[in-house]
């Protein structure tokens, strides 16, 4: 090798590779684009190979994969490390990436990081949005610091229970059904489906199981926002979970589902990696719950 890896270099890969670009990387690194390039190019010189693809966005090269973890968790160690020195001398400090499903983004985030910022002003939270299952590869990838995970089977010491989410169908409130306390599964199929192709698929499916009715949505939808958009036109009705209530027009309604299905949630840090002292310091004082 013609010179050292040192952690300005490990810290310029995973920005770049993070964010998909270096002048974004610059960005959340708070310096220049310049010195950006410098850093990935002097660790391409001491690996004596390229660890990024050049492009819109940037990718990692295959040995760039194999880098990143590892760069990843000096990263991390290395910013652990000034968070305890931090707390000794009484403080809490450092950068939190936080990945959540979009309907907790929505409906839960804000009032978290509003707490988070009033309690820990020296805490940088970045949200980090996706389906619910890419948030526990992202995790333990250390592609994000913590996240709201949905239906976890096995979390570690620290893990904060956020409560249930339950699953309604979503009208126009001048569909006949909206004034119900309640809807069963089987009186939806008059009406086109929209299914989102999110996290929420599994649990959909899981109450027309149950209830043992036909299941054949019409149209598949990614984008909640469009999903909504559609049954706000009367394409259609879907299911999502309650705490989507927040991104409704006032002229859509959710209603509970029979069977009735939910989905926990989880704030948690990584199982297979120790937990930053800025990710134990946030999740130590929350006390938010889901609406039921």
């Amino acid at each position: 090798m013609a010179s050292e890896v040192n952690l300005a270099q490990l810290r310029a890969l995973v920005a770049v590779a993070d964010t998909g670009g270096f002048g974004a990387a610059a960005d959340e690194l708070g310096i220049s684009q310049s010195a950006v390039s410098h850093a990935v190019a002097a660790l391409e010189r001491a690996l004596g190979a390229p660890v990024l693809r050049r492009g819109a966005p940037c990718r990692p090269t295959p040995l760039g994969e194999q880098v990143l973890p590892h760069a990843r968790t000096a990263v991390a160690s290395a910013a652990a490390v000034r968070t305890i020195a931090t707390r000794h001398s009484g403080g809490l400090t450092g950068t939190v990436r936080l990945a959540a499903p979009t309907t907790v983004c929505q409906a839960l985030l804000p009032g978290l990081l509003r707490e988070w910022k009033a309690a820990h002003p020296q805490v940088t939270v970045s949200v980090f949005e996706g389906e619910d299952d890419e948030l526990t590869t992202w995790l333990e990838a250390g592609t994000v610091d913590a996240a709201v995970l949905v239906d976890a089977t096995t979390l570690p010491p620290g893990a904060i229970a956020l409560g249930a989410d339950s699953m309604h169908a979503l009208l126009r409130r001048d569909h006949p059904l909206a004034g119900q306390e309640t809807i069963h599964v089987g009186e939806l199929e008059d009406d086109d489906f929209l299914l989102s192709e999110g996290g929420c698929e599994r649990h959909i499916r899981e109450a027309y199981r149950r209830a043992g009715t036909r299941f054949a949505p019409r149209h598949r939808i990614r984008d909640l926002n469009s999903l909504i958009g559609m049954v706000h036109a009367g394409v259609g009705v879907s299911v999502m979970p309650a705490l989507a209530l927040t991104m409704l027009p006032p002229d859509c309604v959710l209603v509970p589902i029979r069977p009735a299905v939910h989905r926990t949630l989880t704030l948690t840090g990584p199982t297979g990696r120790p937990w930053s002292p800025a990710v134990s310091g946030l999740l130590a004082g929350v006390g938010v719950t889901v609406p039921g």
